[in-house]
């Protein structure tokens, strides 16, 4: 399936299933050779490289599209069946969650928001199922898709960069809109132009604000940067581990994996854990109003 060598196989398993547009003229892996610009399935790394940056890793937004909506009927069954009897085993789980977060947002959120504490139940319980996907085996679901016909299949979303840096990028947005709806576009310039260097001479004032810019600038870009790289190193080195104990022996797989796998556990669920309050976190930050 991925090759006759441990480099092939680890190669075949780090590649996403990728659809994109390659120019007329282009040589195919198999030789064919196209004659206008087409948009297809990647045949390869080298093809899915020369897609460029239009080109859309299918099993990322499959899997991540299908896992949101697994959260979505979850919680919207445990509340069309909520009770105040004796409650069932998804309603316990689902109240937990619930309960669990907005005592996270009472805690380290401090405007007034109603947005946040849906938001941070959303990217908790969305990313602890994208996570939780390193959990099952490697060559299980991508050798159902090959056996369909799909030659590369990547299940776990995470370990995607793409998927962890749009969702940072959402957050970074959002960071901004609210940094300027609280404060003011006045306000929010204030904040990079003004700190962390001020001074009450006006001439030097404004000699600093070329580096308070920069230390600022540097700052607030590095909050999507950090949240995304965390989150898809982690989970990409996980999977790495995987997939490198999957190629010794079979006696060999269940003594390292399963160790692995429960310690894997704990990651995951800190990974989820950790985005969700940096979110929080730097939301709150937006809304406070230095005036």
């Amino acid at each position: 399936m991925a090759g006759a060598t441990a480099s092939d196989y680890i190669k075949h398993h780090l590649q996403n299933l990728t659809y994109g547009k390659l120019p007329a003229g282009y040589e195919r892996t198999d030789g064919t050779v196209l004659t206008q610009d087409t948009w297809t399935m990647a045949h390869g790394a080298q093809e899915a490289s020369d897609m460029g940056f239009m080109a859309i890793h299918v099993d990322t937004m499959g899997w991540s599209i299908f896992l949101g909506a697994l959260f979505l009927f979850l919680f919207r069954m445990a509340a069309k069946k909520a009770t105040s009897g004796v409650p069932g085993g998804l309603q316990n789980f689902v109240e937990l969650m619930v309960e669990f977060v907005d005592q996270s947002v009472k805690e380290t959120f401090h405007g007034r928001n109603k947005v946040i504490a849906p938001l941070a139940l959303t990217i908790f319980c969305w990313v602890f199922l994208m996570n939780f996907m390193d959990l099952i085996p490697v060559d299980f679901l991508p050798q159902l898709f090959h056996m369909a016909g799909v030659e590369y299949m990547k299940v776990v979303p995470t370990t995607d960069v793409n998927a962890t840096l749009g969702m940072s990028l959402s957050v970074f947005a959002l960071i901004i809109f609210y940094s300027v709806k609280v404060k003011g576009v006045g306000g929010f310039l204030g904040e990079l132009t003004l700190h962390p260097f001020s001074s009450s001479n006006i001439f030097l004032k404004i000699l600093l604000i070329p580096v308070n810019l920069l230390l600022e600038g540097v700052s607030l870009l590095a909050k999507p940067v950090s949240l995304a790289l965390r989150l898809f190193g982690n989970l990409y080195a996980g999977e790495l581990i995987f997939i490198l104990i999957a190629l010794l022996p079979f006696w060999a797989q269940w003594a390292l994996s399963v160790p692995w796998a429960i310690f894997h556990i704990l990651i995951i669920t800190l990974q989820a854990f950790i985005f969700m309050m940096l979110t929080i976190v730097y939301l709150s930050m937006a809304h406070e109003d230095s005036h």
